[in-house]
């Protein structure tokens, strides 16, 4: 269930749902979300093609929703008002899952509110045909039912009537990440506002991980981090989240779904998934905020095409790291905060799954980063010069990640605390 959203004329649209423009579905390749639909981490369809309604399998959603939350249960006919008659001009955006609405209810209510007024929301409808369509629902009900952070998106309720399956989110004025960064005619994101959605949406992954239930997101993508009126990043779309192993369990064995380039490679050859899984893909966005470069373009010359293998040997090259960085910042970027983000995001893809830091860690890391301002506007060759004075390489200095595991282990060695002596600063704006 993608709730790939991406700001279109005021709207969400995203990778997951299809919009008139194709680029962005050419560029990233989303698993799938009916099972007739094909596996793009494997190239290959299900041996056995399967649409079928929700009436015919005659699921009931309210014995499998987990008690607890606190959500509003909203009629049909409620939804069917606050999107006023979900008319075309209401549409924010369709895909695998279904299409999503722009509507307004009561601030406290399920009754729909006249357009303009009351709490603006965001109306996803499901798609009638679709057995994957309803266990992603579920899970989103389930997940965001009972999970509260600033950092995920708000639930506000849902509908389960026949076999009708909608969910009420709150609406999220600046569409997604993914829009800022790849939709052309759109201004950059400055290198503070970059470093600022990295932080939320690390702490989102965070609070997952570290819940008293561990929750595994297994779909971390820019489509899927949205943004608020002031830029405060918030992971949508749960359909994809599993709960995280228990006991003496190392991983959950399931079959592999996501989005090409953002899969960690272990997890896309063996179905085993852990909470590195994500880190990995986070390491891929926060390179994505680093480059202005998507995880995977084919538009690009063969080498350039998958992000991650182009940059590697720029990230531990300090001659070389500043090649990453985006263009389109023109300079106005913090040389520490990129040194930094660019070395966090080298941990972070590490081959090997234990080598990666846990999300606590990338947090604690991202918060230095957000008040660094030595602002850089000088020649690349400066840039260079300040570079190499730090004596710094693309592993960073100080002592590697510590891999402990279980709780009261000891934290990493936050990259804080690498020394950096380059005089210059320039960091992105993103957000």
């Amino acid at each position: 269930m993608c709730t790939c959203w991406n700001a279109l004329d005021g709207a969400w649209f995203g990778s997951c749902w299809w919009s008139k423009s194709s680029s962005t579905a050419a560029a990233s390749h989303s698993m799938p979300h009916t099972e007739s639909k094909k596996d793009p981490l494997h190239g290959q369809a299900p041996s056995e093609q399967v649409i079928v309604s929700i009436r015919e399998v005659g699921i009931k959603s309210s014995e499998e929703i987990r008690q607890g939350g606190n959500l509003r249960i909203f009629t049909y006919q409620d939804l069917k008002s606050a999107t006023r008659n979900f008319r075309p001009d209401s549409l924010l955006g369709e895909g695998g899952f279904g299409s999503v609405y722009k509507g307004w209810i009561d601030e406290h209510g399920t009754t729909a509110a006249k357009a303009g007024t009351g709490l603006t929301v965001a109306v996803k409808q499901l798609n009638q045909e679709g057995l994957q369509g309803h266990r992603e629902w579920l899970a989103e009900v389930n997940f965001l039912g009972q999970l509260h952070h600033p950092n995920l998106v708000k639930l506000i309720g849902y509908c389960s009537e026949d076999d009708q399956r909608l969910l009420v989110y709150e609406f999220m004025p600046r569409g997604s990440l993914e829009n800022h960064l790849f939709r052309k005619g759109v201004m950059p994101l400055p290198w503070l506002t970059r470093m600022k959605i990295a932080l939320g949406a690390a702490s989102g992954l965070a609070f997952l991980h570290e819940a008293v239930k561990p929750v595994i997101y297994r779909d971390f993508k820019t489509s899927n981090i949205l943004l608020d009126s002031d830029y405060t990043a918030k992971l949508s779309d749960f359909g994809l989240a599993k709960d995280g192993p228990e006991g003496d369990k190392t991983h959950v064995s399931t079959r592999v779904m996501g989005t090409y380039g953002y899969a960690a490679p272990e997890y896309v050859m063996t179905g085993h998934l852990t909470s590195r899984s994500d880190v990995y893909s986070f390491g891929v966005v926060l390179l994505e905020m680093l480059t202005g470069r998507r995880s995977v373009d084919k538009n690009r010359p063969s080498g350039e095409q998958n992000l991650v293998e182009w940059a590697r040997p720029y990230l531990n090259d300090k001659r070389k790291f500043y090649r990453l960085i985006d263009p389109r910042l023109d300079g106005q970027y913090s040389v520490k905060g990129a040194q930094k983000a660019a070395i966090l995001s080298h941990h972070c893809l590490s081959r090997d799954p234990k080598s990666r830091p846990l999300m606590g860690d990338v947090v604690d890391t991202l918060k230095p980063l957000q008040d660094m301002r030595d602002m850089f506007s000088s020649s690349s060759n400066q840039a260079s010069t300040n570079y190499r004075s730090t004596g710094m390489n693309g592993h960073g200095g100080g002592r590697p990640y510590h891999n402990g595991h279980g709780h009261g282990q000891k934290k990493y060695e936050q990259l804080r605390n690498i020394p950096v002596r380059a005089s210059g600063v320039s960091p992105l704006p993103t957000y």
